[in-house]
């Protein structure tokens, strides 16, 4: 009897140690997505943002960092409502596929079957052009004579006489017109609006945090503010476009973390799609050029071999399964001072998480970025030297180039200039970090310069047009001088 009791204590010990080290390692977790979060912000100066970890079917990490508003001093919370821009056309993906499983829509359908009026280069567009942005149909958003305040009939009689780009399925090109289509398909065999339909099949019982609208000028309760950083004037301001309901379906969809978060878990639980639907949503499409690589709506990434699908919008949010890991990241924000950060949020939370989606080279990359814009150029120098002895195996020419120019856009250009002439001290033999500095030197109207570093660009390169056009440029504007 004493033996059995003493069996069941140390039994019921063994247990409570073994809980307790899974407690600890989860709080060990949390906290170093935290930590690196909390760093990425402040880098980066990100006035709001959401995240959510989702790892075997349970929210692992949920958390609200910053402001919602910084004019009004509102804080990011649950109640939060992002705008996803164009993480919308996951959402909208899925609807298209709703359609399919119910047999009221084919892949294979074209679009002529569903609308009337088409140019005749248009009529052989097919459903799955569009989901994959395979279309080559002329793009509504990059045309000066449509603009986002033009009456919407009249932007189809514009673009109706657009050319096509490219010959149907040939290769990928993102491109807001297919989404734009799609809307008028879904509603034309629906009978609902698009917004109705997606919110009916897909948000069935949702009464609020859900919200369709493509202008940032709309009043929205909760919904956070989209902010631009001026550099000229050294703060945020308000984003206030008005890209009309034509984009609900590519860009226009407003939720809060918590009902992403349960729209992810109808996902995966099948009560939006089947999982052979699913899985035909996230089969490769086979464009003619062999070389592109999209799914059905849907982006794909690999890490380490390990694929993963999703989409990002806006620079700003961002929505990712790693299918084989059993893994979802939702990373949502409203703004950010330099770069866009959420792509490489969600690769870094992921190794974070699972080892082997750990990429070491985004690791460095990202220290290295952070060096830069933390500190001034010689310090961050300084920084680079001690992470390239470590890693010495890497290459990190594209990262400094990244930095240069992003420093470039910013406002910032004698620093980009610092960091670019350090490129090419590090990379003598690049042509790139030659035409790349160029750049920065014409920008800063140093066109002697300017030239001479194009020349060394083209004599590295002699297909590179880019260089051979600026010489010739150059040369214009100095006999004008």
């Amino acid at each position: 009897m004493k033996k059995s009791i003493l069996v069941l204590s140390f039994l019921s010990l063994t247990i409570s140690c073994f809980s307790q080290k899974i407690e600890n390692s989860k709080k060990e977790l949390k906290q170093k997505i935290d930590n690196y979060l909390k760093e990425t912000i402040v880098v980066n100066e990100i006035p709001g943002s959401a995240i959510a970890v989702i790892k075997n079917g349970k929210v692992i990490f949920e958390k609200y960092y910053g402001k919602g508003s910084i004019e009004e001093n509102t804080f990011s919370d649950e109640n939060s409502i992002f705008r996803l821009y164009s993480t919308t056309k996951l959402i909208s993906a899925v609807g298209v596929f709703q359609l399919i499983e119910k047999n009221k829509l084919s892949l294979e359908d074209k679009i002529s079957k569903y609308l009337d009026n088409l140019p005749k280069e248009w009529q052989d567009v097919k459903i799955k052009n569009l989901v994959t942005h395979s279309s080559g149909l002329p793009d509504i958003v990059k045309f000066e004579d449509i603009p986002y305040t033009l009456d919407e009939n009249e932007k189809w009689v514009r673009l109706y006489k657009k050319p096509i780009e490219f010959e149907t399925g040939d290769h990928y090109s993102y491109n807001q017109t297919n989404y734009c289509l799609l809307t008028k398909i879904i509603e034309k065999i629906t009978g609902l609006t698009f917004e109705d339909y997606v919110l009916k099949n897909q948000f069935p019982s949702v009464k609020k945090g859900v919200v369709f609208s493509a202008n940032a000028s709309d009043f929205i309760s909760d919904r956070v503010i989209h902010h631009v950083f001026n550099f000229k004037k050294k703060k945020y301001e308000r984003f206030n476009a008005d890209h009309g309901k034509i984009h609900n379906s590519g860009s226009g969809l407003n939720i809060t973390l918590k009902e992403f978060i349960a729209w992810n878990e109808r996902l995966d639980k099948n009560i939006l799609l089947s999982k052979t639907t699913k899985n035909s949503m996230w089969s490769q499409f086979e464009f003619k050029n062999k070389k592109d690589d999209f799914l059905y709506g849907w982006s794909v990434y690999s890490t380490n071999n390990l694929k993963s699908f999703g989409f990002s919008g806006g620079y700003m949010t961002a929505f990712r399964k790693f299918t084989a890991n059993d893994l979802t990241i939702i990373f949502l924000s409203n703004g950010y001072k330099y770069f866009n950060v959420e792509e490489k949020v969600i690769n870094h939370i992921a190794g974070i998480v699972d080892e082997r989606l750990m990429d070491k080279k985004l690791l460095v990359e990202e220290e290295i970025t952070a060096a830069f814009f933390k500190n001034d150029i010689e310090k961050a120098k300084q920084t680079y030297f001690v992470l390239k002895s470590k890693n010495s195996i890497l290459h990190f020419e594209d990262v400094l180039n990244m930095i240069g120019y992003t420093l470039m856009n910013n406002d910032r250009l004698n620093d980009a200039i610092k960091v670019l002439e350090f490129n090419l001290e590090e990379n003598p033999k690049s042509f790139n970090a030659f035409d790349s500095l160029a750049e920065s030197y014409f920008n800063n109207g140093q066109l002697e310069i300017s030239k001479q570093n194009y020349q060394k660009s083209f004599e590295l390169n002699p297909e590179n047009a880019n260089a051979k056009e600026m010489i010739n440029k150059i040369d214009g504007m100095l006999i004008q001088k």
